[in-house]
């Protein structure tokens, strides 16, 4: 009977954890998915793109997700001037 028991136990532990993962999975694409939305919307609305630039870089955004947002983040959105 106790080795039932431990069977048990260790299935609830292990299914807390796996919850725990998996919640921090969530937020985790949650907050890739926001920076997604965030880069695609300012590539559309960022004035200082030309409008044949501003189609291409929503496309590469919409096709490569994350790596098409932060290669837009980090290349084509144009600074203020220091």
């Amino acid at each position: 009977m106790s080795t039932l028991l431990y069977i048990a136990d260790a299935a609830d532990k292990a299914a807390g954890t796996l919850f725990g993962l998996g919640a921090f999975g969530l937020a985790i694409a949650l907050v890739l998915g926001l920076f997604w939305l965030w880069m695609l919307i300012d590539a559309f609305t960022n004035a200082s793109l030309e409008p044949a630039m501003k189609v291409v870089w929503a496309a590469v955004i919409f096709f490569l997700p994350f790596l098409g947002a932060l290669a837009y983040f980090f290349m084509g959105r144009k600074r203020g001037a220091a």
